[in-house]
């Protein structure tokens, strides 16, 4: 399906073995910044500037003829530029795709070194967690070579690739797939190094990158991958399974402004959905509601970690036994189905993971 989303074009194609997100800036008008992106630098110096500008270049990421490549250098498109020329040395500008998390994919981006005093360079950032923590694969015309290199913890892993000509004011792309924790990079469809092994990030988003004073453009980027499932999704399905009388399912987690959303639900499109006062309310001070519905009892109650620490709150919704069903009958049934998602939850992180 296709779909217009944050003012960025995107096509989200699910088949069998996968997924697949294609982003181009071809619906935007030159001097618009991208959103459903972030900005993000890492090292010092000034954040980048990146916004839309209209460029002479091919339509594709294939590789083009030349008779081809000159007709379509002819027409003129947007594409996203880094036009920020802070020389900074330990500047490294990154522009970060929120619109999903990946784990095993592959990922072809194309871009065009444009200028640079200090450093030509541009690149692409994937398994990103912040400005600190990172994996980079990055072409130098200045320099030229391709590098492949980590950032953990702030702190730089020595690059690793080849000696290689990268000419400036020419497309090219950057291709990288991850599976577990195998690495492999190229560039313009040639296999750019052997296979790399490296475990410091299992998951992350993508970006382009760039460094100090290399005005950078980017054409787009496609990414094939397998969806995660997050471990809250896993559980509320294997809850389901063991208990058939529950009707319904949601764990809510707080947000980064402390709003409560759904993690996970039974009904999967509610994912995402806004939680209530109730919600808040069991999480932050272990509250306990319950309510009815036609024919069904539903109750809050918060969902703890191996040291008693709330990390969520969990809403089930029962079938209702009978009229005589009292409160405690139902909170002890509803106990029980807590105490068993609490033994595959042990931290927080194995509700995110």
């Amino acid at each position: 399906m296709r779909k217009t989303l944050f003012g960025l074009w995107l096509a989200l194609v699910v088949s069998a073995s996968g997924a697949e997100i294609r982003i181009n800036f071809g619906d935007l008008a030159a001097g618009q910044t991208p959103t459903n992106f972030h900005n993000a630098l890492a090292g010092t110096g000034r954040p980048g500037d990146w916004k839309i500008v209209m460029d002479e270049s091919p339509l594709a990421l294939a590789p083009l003829t030349t008779q081809a490549a000159q007709s379509a250098a002819a027409v003129k498109r947007p594409v996203l530029a880094q036009t920020s020329d802070d020389p900074t040395d330990e500047r490294f500008p990154m522009f970060i795709y929120d619109g999903e998390t990946f784990k095993n994919f592959k990922l072809a981006a194309q871009f065009k070194i444009v200028g640079g005093v200090a450093e030509q360079m541009a690149g692409v950032v994937f398994r990103f967690q912040n400005a600190s923590n990172f994996y980079v694969l990055r072409a130098s015309a200045l320099g030229r070579n391709l590098r492949f290199y980590k950032v953990v913890d702030g702190v730089r892993s020595e690059p690793l690739g080849p000696t290689l000509d990268i000419a400036a004011n020419v497309w090219h792309t950057l291709s990288v797939q991850c599976e577990g924790n195998q690495i492999i990079c190229a560039i313009d469809g040639r296999l750019a190094m052997p296979p790399l092994n490296d475990s410091s990030f299992s998951t992350g988003k993508i970006g382009f990158w760039t460094k100090s004073d290399a005005v950078s453009y980017f054409g787009g980027a496609t990414v094939d991958y397998t969806p995660m499932v997050p471990a809250a999704q896993t559980l509320v399905r294997d809850i389901m399974d063991k208990y058939p009388r529950i009707v319904g399912l949601r764990i809510y987690t707080p947000d980064d402004k402390g709003q409560m959303r759904i993690l996970a639900s039974k009904e999967e499109t509610e994912i995402g959905g806004q939680g209530t006062d109730a919600e808040k309310s069991t999480f932050t001070s272990g509250t306990i509601f319950m309510g009815h519905g036609k024919g069904t009892v539903l109750v809050d109650m918060p969902l703890n970690d191996r040291n008693g620490e709330a990390i969520a709150t969990a809403r089930v919704e029962l079938k209702s036994y009978a009229l005589a069903e009292t409160q405690d009958m139902v909170l002890d049934r509803v106990r029980i189905i807590i105490n068993e998602m609490q033994k595959r939850v042990l931290t927080k992180q194995d509700l995110m993971e």
